[in-house]
């Protein structure tokens, strides 16, 4: 038994199951790290000393210990506006929108992908359709803008010659076409470069499943409901429960490169809000305000997205 005890111990007297005897086996690659783990830190969590300003009446010009400390006025004035219940169904509405578009399109084409023979094809396809991820929003913008215009905008002529209009249509002045132009463009950019996780996960499934499933005469798509798609749930789990964490976070760009004062009552997202009442108007304590409120939903939302993947799916990031 004493034996036993010291062979599971290392010379210095730790267990080869302790975390500190870990570490020092690993020691390079903690040494590694440490760049990236400050980067983090000065990055992305020593900002958040500065949400003390949403409990400010800040001005630039003071120190710290100068402000005026005004509690939750800023957070009050954020829920008494009625512009911050409309700029929230504007953001709700795209959200879900692009979540449930941009969730569905990119793994039935990178099924469809997959189930491609020809190899040349397959790799051209692929390519072509994640190219616009690198193109920024605005070349994006200006491309749907020239395509959607009424004088001579290919969609409007592509219509008029089908007979389905009788004059061009001001596609781009209408509110109510503003949220399914943002979440076109929004698919149209991204489906290629979100098809290649999903390509990446189906390349890890067993071939041997497939020959099995043809063997017991199961057909393509007895394959891919059986096989594939199971194949990848954990990784549909984990990218459905990070999308959902950034719900409300969308950014702005394509509202505000899409968007015009004619259809601002659709296109106005939180992020837009934060900046057009935050910086342009130099209200920086209501503008961090709305940043906190943004941050702490998308907090919850993750957890309680990822809370239930856990309990239903046993899946989860955490």
């Amino acid at each position: 038994m004493e034996a036993i005890t010291n062979h599971n111990k290392k010379p210095g007297g730790l267990k080869r199951n302790s975390f500190l005897y870990k570490m020092l086996q690993q020691k390079y690659l903690y040494l590694m790290s440490i760049p990236f783990v400050i980067w983090v830190f000065v990055f992305s969590y020593l900002p958040i000393w500065g949400w003390t300003m949403a409990f400010q009446k800040f001005r630039p010009a003071r120190s710290f210990w100068d402000q005026d400390w005004v509690g939750f006025k800023h957070f009050v004035d954020l829920f008494s506006d009625d512009r911050f219940f409309l700029v929230m169904r504007n953001t709700l509405a795209m959200s879900f929108m692009g979540l449930v578009a941009n969730f569905t399109i990119p793994i039935l084409f990178a099924v469809l992908l997959n189930e491609l023979r020809h190899q040349v094809f397959k790799r051209f396809v692929q390519t072509v359709s994640y190219l616009p991820h690198f193109v920024s929003w605005v070349v994006v913008a200006g491309i749907v803008t020239k395509m959607l215009s009424i004088d001579g905008g290919v969609v409007n002529q592509m219509l008029m010659g089908l007979n389905l209009i009788d004059k061009p249509i001001q596609f781009m002045g209408e509110p109510h076409y503003f949220w399914s132009i943002v979440t076109a463009s929004d698919i149209w950019k991204e489906m290629g470069w979100t098809t290649i996780i999903y390509l990446a996960a189906i390349t890890g499934i067993d071939p041997e499943q497939y020959e099995a499933a043809r063997v017991d005469g199961a057909g393509r798509w007895r394959q891919i409901w059986h096989i594939t798609l199971p194949g990848i749930r954990t990784t549909i789990s984990i990218l459905l429960i990070m999308s959902i964490g950034h719900l409300i976070q969308i950014g702005f760009e394509k509202q505000f490169l899409l968007g015009n004062p004619l259809v601002i009552d659709y296109s106005e997202v939180l992020d837009l809000y934060a900046l057009n009442n935050g910086i342009t108007q130099n209200r920086y304590s209501f503008g961090t305000a709305i940043s906190i409120f943004n941050s702490v939903v998308s907090i919850i939302l993750l957890f309680v997205a990822n809370g239930i993947f856990k309990r239903v799916t046993k899946e989860s990031i955490m």
